[in-house]
């Protein structure tokens, strides 16, 4: 388990398994990117998909690392030739959940959506402790 208040690097070199070569941030990018610049392996792949305020692309030159973004919408946004993929995608990820290869990141179903539980969830997600996804229900 990495714990991503603290340095990333020296955790992820504790564990033994090597420079990782795939890296993907979710969230919090810019707080994390000097961490992951140094934990990944040179000529690394590093994907995102949150919005940092900045972000250095000369930090990733000396590994040769590259640079991926991800958005789920740029297919359709654009109207890419290979549009038809993300249904597709989604296909196959419904197959892998039900078939529980893998799992939803939701940790937590706050209950009904209402202003007590908004300031709740709201607060917890400010401490910077939640993990995963939170659900409010009752839409």
């Amino acid at each position: 388990m990495v714990d991503h208040r603290k340095p990333l690097a020296p955790q992820v070199a504790a564990l033994g398994l090597g420079a990782p070569g795939f890296v993907f941030s979710t969230t919090q990018t810019g707080q994390h990117l000097t961490g992951i610049i140094g934990l990944i392996a040179p000529q690394g792949r590093f994907g995102l998909i949150d919005d940092p305020a900045e972000l250095n692309g000369m930090l990733f030159k000396l590994k040769a690392i590259s640079l991926h973004w991800e958005l789920m919408f740029t297919r359709s946004l654009f109207g890419t030739p290979d549009m038809a993929e993300q249904g597709k995608l989604l296909n196959e990820v419904a197959k892998l959940v039900d078939a529980g290869r893998i799992r939803s990141t939701a940790t937590d179903v706050a209950g009904k959506i209402n202003a007590a539980t908004l300031r709740r969830v709201h607060a917890q997600i400010e401490s910077g402790t939640a993990r995963g996804k939170i659900v409010l229900e009752g839409f």
